[in-house]
């Protein structure tokens, strides 16, 4: 049985949708199981198991892995995110979980100088002394959390903190497609891929594109780092840790310039999913400036 913790996220909701479409059966393990299940239809109701469990309650989580042999990892970004991921590894080995597929971030080291990176690698690393065998994934940024900009956008203005760097972004449903195949093809389990878009973009380039999809102006105004946390907590409301860690991933790709691969296209045998045809996409949403109801994509 393959289970998903964290069904209802950016990448677990799009893993549950992929794995669905092509009707395999799966367990989803959620803080709200009945608002999933009355979010399910047609098919789904009869493939999809909901399961309510808390990671911050083992026994909890114990109930939800009963009978599960892999499972796919992905929690939000936050302040106790190493506690309950870690949670979730300790509960999964004696349940009978053999594989775990995690998502994780870039730089995911010790001393990386993104501190959600840091908690990801104790994350790895306490996966990898398990005797479970462990895949990671390490997506770029998502093309979604373009969507999160959509107000700005549809007034004229993408900002960032960028510079001159280049970004790899990469979609959801790649990252989710890539997990499911790992799911499904035992040959796959056990490694460490990195996942990017086809090719990297500057926010110029970014701003250019969205004026080419909306039939609008759109140019990129570049901050300080100072001023674009400043802005992401007033402006945008984020909590403080969410806005250092977007100001921080964002410098990462400034003092690490990102290079494009091709593993998504390696892992499903197609191209991955390009950044002008997400924009073209989404132009409605661009247009409007109605963000996407729900919580931001992460990390």
């Amino acid at each position: 049985m393959i289970t998903l913790m964290g069904a209802t996220g950016a990448t677990g909701g799009a893993l549950l949708r992929h794995l669905v479409a092509r009707g395999v059966p799966v367990r989803a393990v959620t803080r709200t199981p009945e608002a999933l299940r009355t979010a399910l239809g047609g098919s789904a109701r009869t493939l999809v198991q909901v399961v309510g469990a808390d990671a911050a309650d083992p026994q909890s989580l114990r109930s939800a892995f009963a009978g599960c042999t892999q499972l796919f990892l992905a929690m939000a970004n936050g302040p106790r995110q190493v506690e309950l991921e870690c949670n979730v590894l300790d509960a999964a080995e004696p349940s009978g979980v053999r594989h775990v597929v995690k998502l994780s971030a870039p730089a995911a080291e010790p001393d990386s100088p993104v501190a959600v990176s840091r908690g990801h690698r104790r994350i790895e690393d306490r996966l990898a002394a398990s005797p479970m065998t462990g895949t990671v994934l390490r997506p770029y940024a998502f093309m979604q959390k373009l969507l999160l900009g959509a107000p700005g956008i549809a007034e004229g203005v993408l900002i960032g903190s960028l510079g001159e760097a280049a970004c790899t972004y990469v979609d959801v449903r790649d990252i989710a497609e890539v997990a499911a195949e790992i799911l499904l093809r035992p040959g796959l389990a056990g490694a460490t891929h990195t996942l990017t878009g086809p090719r990297a973009y500057t926010q110029h380039q970014v701003a250019a594109l969205l004026s080419e999809s909306t039939g609008r102006t759109v140019r990129y105004v570049d901050l300080t780092p100072d001023a674009f946390h400043d802005h992401l907590l007033n402006a945008a409301g984020m909590p403080d840790w969410l806005a250092r860690h977007v100001v921080e991933i964002q410098q990462l790709a400034v003092s690490r310039p990102e290079s494009a691969n091709r593993t998504v296209e390696e892992v499903l045998g197609r191209p991955a999913r390009t950044l002008p045809d997400f924009l073209h996409e989404h132009r409605a949403v661009f247009t409007a400036g109605a963000a996407p109801a729900g919580p931001p994509a992460a990390p």
